[in-house]
């Protein structure tokens, strides 16, 4: 991080401020570019003390469902000059909220209506489905109980093994609000809470994927688009550990149409700024490849986060680019390889004890700490590696992450290939 990115500006001040709601490590990484741009950056934090109001000067304190703290944001009652635009670095805003503040006059971007879709998995399912693009069988299930249990068991019945997915509709993530299910059983609690007034669920087919991948598009309102290279994820515990971009062994036809139906989200959705396409790769019963949208994120994602050092323009700055309806900037690669590994808690008492190892021994290693409290799990950073040899690419940059997990090295690249070969089986 390179510091503030912006002081209260007067009204006079002809540098536009994008306004950002929520303060963790999506809007502290907008700040670098924000800086380098001219752009002031104005941020929501929930704490003082979160990831983005450690390097945003600009960050006022309030949470996401407070109307006056959003409408405070965008136009402060101090002299600080009124934002240009309003964007997100997480989902969970009202949407009445945002489609009011719209209605009086505030570009929002993504708006309500391409927000709900990555709010509420049902909405999504159904909208994807209506513009023809490839998603798992999946069905709404209903709130009455005894009726959700009829058509979960109906919906097994149908599937190969008897297996199949239940998700809640909203509030899941990184592996939350999932559940593998052979029977109504295994979720008869969740079934309960949907008809006590908790989200709805819904069911989808359990996917025999070879391998995740991330299809990541930027879109201005003026209808600008640009893909980066389609990428693989690799999941530890339901949480993305390890990106490589672009995928390994991808065929291009395979590549051409990720990136045909992340522009087409884009577009068919209405979406404006970054948007992440999770996808499942799978294997026909002639050989061939297919992919299958399982997620949306509409904003910067963790499967974007080596675009910063390895493409020419990183998703933060393209963001930032796209809802000020700027001009795109170029998406290609740096270097043949990049790799991105997540530093997933740590047993340090703080990471950068490990800093002079790391760099000392890794000096090419571009390290991005979030200024996190340590605690299990917990996404506290990540490190890019680039370069032309893959396995080397790839073996440093776990390396070096596993260091700022206070682990030894060995260890973590053993445990980083054995989750790699344990996530190509199928979905879970």
């Amino acid at each position: 991080m390179t510091g503030p990115t912006s002081a209260p500006a007067s009204p006079a001040s002809a540098a536009p401020v994008v306004a950002v709601v929520g303060g963790g490590q999506l809007a502290r990484m907008m700040a670098p570019a924000a800086a380098e741009l001219g752009v002031g950056l104005r941020v929501l934090v929930e704490d003082p003390a979160s990831s983005a109001a450690q390097v945003v000067t600009d960050a006022p304190v309030g949470v996401a469902s407070d109307d006056a703290a959003i409408r405070a944001l965008i136009a402060p009652d101090d002299g600080r000059a009124p934002a240009a635009v309003l964007t997100f670095e997480h989902e969970h805003v009202p949407n009445a909220l945002l489609q009011d503040l719209i209605d009086h006059g505030t570009p929002v971007r993504p708006g309500p209506d391409a927000l709900v879709q990555a709010q509420d998995k049902i909405v999504m399912r159904r909208r994807l489905t209506e513009l023809g693009l490839p998603c798992p069988r999946w069905a709404a299930l209903p709130t009455d109980p005894a009726a959700a249990r009829d058509a979960l068991a109906a919906f097994l019945a149908d599937e190969a093994g008897h297996e199949a997915v239940v998700k809640t509709s909203r509030g899941g993530y990184d592996g939350k609000g999932v559940r593998v299910v052979s029977s109504p059983d295994d979720v008869a609690d969740w079934l309960q809470a949907a008809a006590d007034g908790a989200p709805p669920l819904l069911v989808e087919r359990k996917v025999p994927f070879v391998r995740e991948l991330a299809a990541l598009v930027a879109r201005r309102p003026s209808g600008e688009v640009r893909t980066w290279p389609v990428v693989e994820s690799v999941q530890r515990d339901g949480v993305c550990a390890e990106v490589v971009a672009p995928a390994p062994d991808l065929d291009p036809a395979v590549d051409a149409e990720a990136r045909r139906i992340a522009v087409e989200v884009a577009e068919g959705l209405g979406v404006t700024g970054v948007l992440a396409v999770e996808l499942f790769e799978t294997r026909e019963d002639d050989g061939t490849a297919a992919v299958w949208v399982n997620e949306l994120a509409m904003r910067p994602h963790n499967s974007g986060h080596w675009t910063i050092d390895g493409a020419v323009t990183s998703q933060f700055e393209q963001h930032l680019r796209a809802v000020l309806d700027l001009p795109l900037g170029d998406t290609a690669a740096r270097a043949p390889w990049t790799v991105m590994a997540n530093v997933l808690g740590s047993s340090l008492d703080a990471l950068t004890d490990a800093l002079p190892d790391v760099l000392a021994r890794f000096p090419e290693a571009r390290v991005n700490l979030y200024g996190k409290g340590i605690r299990p799990g917990r996404k506290l950073g990540h490190v890019n590696v680039s370069g032309s040899d893959l396995d080397e690419v790839r073996r440093r940059a776990l390396d070096a992450a596993a260091l700022l997990r206070g682990e030894s090295t060995t260890t973590a690249t053993a445990t980083s290939t054995a989750t790699s070969t344990a996530t190509t089986k199928e979905h879970a």
